[in-house]
């Protein structure tokens, strides 16, 4: 390794270190904070409140990561730009865009260890995190296990075999009425439900009420059939389990078997192609950084390229969010949503290095 890239893989790694750090304090007590009325309310110990949040620590780091490396390569190249150092380099007859093998490595690296805890970390810690918030802070009565939902709810126990997140409604729906010695004395079966008029309407019903005369159940059925579950599908979509609870093998797995039962998964395809893209925008943003940097208007206005820099990471978070947002809904493919923010800064850091020299 020459010289140039040790000193520059130095200097990246001090700024990209010092950066992340501070975004992640930073999240760490916004997000302490927001909820610190809560954590009193519910007489929670500040100190389980602060273990609560750092269980969020590992999928703040994946999210903050892109937007670390690009405000570090744009720092690093920015100082270098400012100093002369880029000017030195040129007059020695050394290309700027030699700079580019290293710029690339580190995001290489940034990107393989962000899928690694995408992959390892985050999904465990998240859980923990959802079903803390879930059973702790929220008070709910429902275990999930992926498209599973249990609910009990006094003397009733609702089984929903899958909830749309897209569409808001359920599918495969069974309710169990118990009396006091634990028998069941009604049964309903629907094939799916919609959320209408703050109730739920029931689908192709099928009906079984215990008639204490013949000792056996009465069945009816109906095409709909109006009925009070105690819980709303915003509150369903809160505790069922999400894609960044599962690593990509199990999200995978999981759209197999919705897609076996007939069910929609392009909101988890779509979040499976995410997974794949998330870690190239490692690459993509320390390039568009250090593009940033080497601008001759970061030469004399170093805050000028920090603030473009918090524009751009911003920018692609708004347009990646806006994207996936568009794949589950049907609107575009699931590999064009998550793909297309990637693409769109792609050409923007190759368009700005263009011409630097």
């Amino acid at each position: 390794m020459s010289i140039i890239y040790r000193y520059w893989f130095k200097e990246f790694t001090k700024l990209y270190l010092l950066i992340q750090t501070i975004i992640l304090v930073l999240a760490i007590f916004i997000d302490y904070i927001s909820r610190l009325d809560k954590f009193l309310s519910l007489d929670i110990g500040l100190i389980k409140a602060l273990g609560f949040i750092l269980l969020k620590v590992p999928f703040f780091f994946l999210q903050l990561t892109p937007a670390s490396i690009l405000l570090a390569a744009l720092c690093i190249f920015g100082l270098m730009n400012r100093n002369n150092e880029l000017l030195a380099l040129k007059s020695s007859g050394i290309s700027v865009y030699h700079l580019i093998k290293p710029v690339l490595i580190a995001g290489a690296v940034l990107a393989f260890l962000t899928f690694f805890l995408g992959e390892t970390l985050v999904p465990a810690t998240m859980s923990k995190s959802n079903t803390f918030e879930n059973s702790t802070l929220r008070k709910q009565s429902i275990a999930t296990a992926r498209k599973d939902i249990w609910i009990k709810s006094d003397n009733r126990f609702i089984h929903i075999n899958f909830f749309d997140l897209t569409r808001k409604n359920v599918s495969g729906i069974t309710i169990a009425r118990m009396d006091d010695t634990f028998r069941m004395v009604q049964r309903i079966d629907a094939k799916h439900g919609t959320y209408q008029k703050d109730t739920w309407v029931l689908h192709n019903v099928s009906e079984q009420i215990y008639n204490p005369q013949t000792n056996d159940y009465d069945i009816t059925t109906s095409k709909e059939k109006r009925i009070n579950l105690g819980i709303k599908p915003d509150e369903l979509s809160k505790v069922v389990k999400k894609s960044d609870e599962m690593s990509f093998f199990e999200l995978q797995d999981l759209i197999q078997k919705v897609e076996r039962e007939g069910y929609d998964a392009t909101r988890y395809r779509t979040d499976l192609f995410g997974k794949i893209a998330s870690p190239f925008i490692c690459l993509i943003m320390v390039l568009t950084g250090a593009a940033t940097g080497m601008r001759a208007r970061v030469k004399d206005n170093l805050p000028l390229g920090i603030g473009i820099g918090v524009v751009i990471a911003f920018a692609y978070w708004v347009i990646f969010g806006f994207c996936m947002s568009l794949g589950y809904a049907g609107i575009l493919p699931p590999i064009v949503a998550a793909w297309t923010a990637s693409f769109i800064f792609l050409c923007i850091g190759v368009i700005n290095l263009i011409g630097v020299e």
